[in-house]
């Protein structure tokens, strides 16, 4: 069968470890045959994760069109969904439809622009971009949804998404607000980008079936049958019927200790975080494409944008390493090594790196802490740089983000772009059985109310063996 062409509509099924069959429309079928979706099959989705959890090979492949499944899912249980009909024949005549696939279809590109190993490599890119930047007028984070929208909007030759969006009568501009979570339909938004979103609501579940935790486990049926929509201020908006409410707290709590017991704890972070600084320094020595180098190959050869995945990465280290081209930087040659081999760094112990839960609203505190922080890395990487020698190595991995159930209800009000903070895109909103809207943060009748306004907060530090072992000679660790 040519490239393109589809000679049955049965051939549009992929079998998925977590939902079965899901059918594809003829838009999506020709996306994930593109080189910019097949990119992903090549992506891991946790990251490094898979040095501690040797099930966790998943891509964001399978992820993405898991999250489709879970946009479809919710817009029918809404009452939004479109006949399916017209779906898998490509009828995008009524308003209905062309809005059910425009959903279906940022579900699927939301991950379009991922970095290899995920935001491992993509937190460089960010940091790198940031310090470039100091000097300069320019504001935009090199990021993944940035990426993702370059690639919806600029790739008209034939095979690229542009193209492909284009010819089956969908917005590419549409689609691209609906990735980055800008669209004008508060309740498109909602679906794709909330505290409880298609996006999540797949890899709780994914992430736990391949690492064999259950962590992200929560009651996925229960959750869909209660979700309905509601008018604010002449705008429909997602909510979530109250008899919901502790299935909701189920998944929030679950996202919770997800983020804090793996992707946060040192098993989890420790390779990532060398990977990070790896590949921080292979885009100051011009070793790996920059971010303007993939704008341009992302326009003039698909197939070469194909090959920015973990293996591009993962080659990158080992040919650098094999061939000897990182010994003018032994620390780095070290992080090579100790990343390719699963020679785990060690992992330094202090008060000041102990995980704590803090108040979100209390920011003069928090600061204080991060700030303390901070100091005895320094403390200790000053130690390592006048006693140490040109191997030795210390990184530190500071939290990025708030690890939080909900955010609390003064952050939202302080952050909120709306009016009417019942518009706001992320906060969980509860629908009462006598028919009132509320947020998860003002319902009482629940236990995250009571927490909102905390958060885990998870500093580390890694360093080699060697600078361990000096740290602890000099009375620096216990």
């Amino acid at each position: 069968m040519e490239q393109g062409s589809f000679q049955s509509k049965k051939n549009h099924l992929i079998y998925d470890v977590l939902y079965g069959f899901i059918q594809l429309t003829p838009v999506e079928w020709e996306i994930i045959h593109s080189p910019f979706y097949q990119r992903l099959r090549w992506i891991k989705q946790l990251g490094f994760s898979f040095y501690t959890y040797p099930g966790a090979e998943h891509s964001r492949y399978g992820h993405s069109i898991g999250v489709l499944h879970n946009a479809d899912c919710i817009l029918n249980s809404i009452g939004r969904g479109a006949d399916k009909n017209d779906l898998i024949n490509g009828n995008f005549h009524s308003k209905v439809t062309l809005e059910h696939q425009s959903i279906r279809v940022a579900a699927l590109l939301h991950d379009i622009g991922t970095f290899p190993f995920s935001h491992t490599v993509e937190n460089s890119y960010i940091g790198y971009a940031e310090s470039s930047q100091k000097n300069s007028e320019m504001t935009h984070q090199d990021n993944h949804e940035h990426l993702g929208s370059f690639i919806i909007k600029r790739t008209k030759e034939a095979g690229g998404i542009t193209n492909i969006l284009e010819k089956h009568g969908l917005d590419p501009q549409r689609i691209s607000n609906l990735v980055k979570g800008i669209d004008a339909s508060a309740l498109a938004n909602q679906i794709l980008h909330s505290e409880i979103d298609c996006d999540r609501m797949d890899y709780l579940l994914r992430d736990a079936h391949y690492t064999g935790l259950q962590y992200g486990t929560y009651d996925r049926e229960y959750l869909l049958y209660h979700f309905t929509t509601t008018q604010i201020a002449k705008q429909d908006i997602l909510v979530v019927k109250e008899k919901a409410i502790n299935c909701i707290q189920d998944f929030l709590i679950s996202r919770f200790a997800w983020y804090s017991q793996v992707v946060r704890s040192a098993r989890g972070a420790k390779f990532d975080a060398i990977a990070e600084e790896i590949a921080f320094y292979f885009l100051k020595e011009n070793i790996i494409w920059h971010y303007s180098d993939l704008l341009d190959i992302i326009e003039n050869d698909p197939v070469k944008f194909y090959s920015f995945n973990d293996h591009y990465f993962h080659q990158t280290a080992l040919q650098y390493y094999s061939e000897g081209k990182l010994k003018k930087n032994k620390k780095i040659q070290d992080m090579v090594k100790s990343l390719l081999f699963g020679l785990s760094p060690a992992t330094i112990k202090h008060p000041l790196f102990m995980q704590r839960i803090l108040e979100q609203d209390n920011k003069t505190e928090n600061d204080k802490i991060l700030k303390r922080a901070r100091e005895k890395f320094n403390e200790l990487a000053e130690c390592i740089k006048k006693k140490g020698n040109d191997e030795d190595w210390i990184i530190q991995d500071f939290p990025k983000k708030d690890i939080y159930l909900v955010k609390s209800h003064k952050r939202i009000v302080q952050d909120k772009t709306q009016s009417n903070v019942l518009l706001e895109r992320d906060p969980v909103k509860i629908l009462t059985e006598d028919g009132n809207v509320l947020l998860l943060s003002n319902f009482e009748n629940n236990l995250v109310s009571k927490l909102q306004n905390s958060f885990n907060f998870i500093p580390h530090a890694f360093c080699s063996q060697s600078s361990f072992d000096l740290l602890k000679s000099s009375g620096m660790i216990e």
